[in-house]
């Protein structure tokens, strides 16, 4: 079997990791802070998620769990599901990936280019027997020809961004942060990221921006997990149940986004600055700018592009979609941006 540095030089694998870092500079002069973006779109697959689709491969076929000619099988909103395809294609495995409805159909194209298969549940409650991830994981426990993924529990998720995104990202801001910001899906990115910069700085403040719909803020205000709502603009960022991810989180602070909120700042970057981007960087980017109003100047900021703005074009950057959800993309002045953002209550 090839070692793990042969399976590392294989196809776009080397091109995983190493991304940069962007100062927001529209963001960072009004506020006084710096805000820096670490760009995980430039990854091959076009996302963060590269990162613990590769790790989670890597492990499971160290392990055994994950022999060749076995298919991958994951339950998930499309990031991942993009990551293990992209991995599992390099590296000759199968991949099925299970999806609710109502993604964005830039992933599903993506998805079918990296040759994966497509399997699409009905958009339900996770106590639903047809939720994506249930769904995922009785097709990839069904035959022992397919090893099932679990981005949720799987501990080599959290690690892959303990020892890789983190230490990037403290090396590139030369050891100087005050706050990182970074919304949860699974958990992975949340729990390695502020697993590693707490050893370092048990200063470093970690604040975790919450979608609407999703009930994670009320998970660390209350301890327990609430009913979710529809999600109207961010996909695969927050969740409504605890999964084993999270037992490694440690965030000081957590704040809800509301979708209109996100759009609003979407496009009033894309005047300031040209800067666009996919819909949970845009939550990222946002709990950042928050955060920035709220710690005052001079404060050093950094939180993550998880993704482009190709695969927001049906939705965020989408006029016939806002207008159906009733939401606005008039341009909105600076003093009034500052007053939405600066309103914002933490949990």
């Amino acid at each position: 079997m090839n070692s793990r540095d042969q399976l590392l030089k294989k196809g776009l694998i080397p091109l995983i990791g190493n991304t940069p870092i962007l100062r927001v500079d529209s963001l960072s002069e009004m506020t006084g802070c710096d805000i820096f973006m670490k760009c995980e779109n430039l990854n091959p697959g076009g996302t963060v998620k590269d990162r613990p689709a590769l790790n989670m491969i890597l492990e499971a076929i160290a392990s055994g769990a994950l022999k060749p000619g076995m298919t991958i099988v994951e339950g998930t909103a499309g990031n991942t599901g993009i990551g293990l395809a992209m991995v599992g294609h390099c590296l000759g495995y199968k991949v099925i990936v299970v999806m609710p409805k109502g993604m964005a159909p830039e992933k599903h194209k993506i998805l079918k280019l990296y040759g994966a298969e497509v399997v699409e549940t009905e958009a339900v409650a996770y106590t639903d027997d047809r939720h994506f991830f249930k769904v995922g994981k009785k097709i990839g426990q069904s035959s022992p020809d397919y090893w099932w993924a679990n981005q949720f529990d799987n501990p080599h998720n959290y690690l892959a961004h303990y020892k890789s995104i983190a230490p990037e990202m403290y090396a590139q801001m030369n050891e100087k942060i005050d706050a990182v910001v970074v919304a949860a899906g699974s958990g992975g990115t949340a729990a390695g990221i502020s697993k590693f910069m707490k050893e370092k700085n048990p200063n470093i403040k970690i604040v975790m921006p919450d979608p609407q719909g999703s009930t994670i803020s009320q998970f660390f205000k209350e301890g327990e997990f609430g009913t979710s709502s529809d999600y109207t603009m961010t996909e695969g960022v927050g969740i409504c149940r605890f999964v084993e991810n999270f037992r490694h989180v440690l965030q000081d602070e957590c704040y809800t986004i509301e979708d209109q909120k996100l759009v609003s700042l979407a496009y009033w970057l894309k005047q300031k600055e040209g800067l666009v981007m996919g819909m949970s960087s845009m939550l990222n980017l946002a709990g950042a700018f928050t955060t920035a109003l709220k710690m005052g100047p001079g404060h050093r900021i950094i939180t993550i592009m998880c993704d482009g703005a190709e695969r927001a074009v049906s939705k965020m950057y989408n006029a016939e979609f806002l207008a159906e959800k009733k939401m606005d993309s008039t341009l909105v002045s600076d003093e009034q941006l500052k007053k939405i953002f600066g309103s914002i209550q933490s949990k």
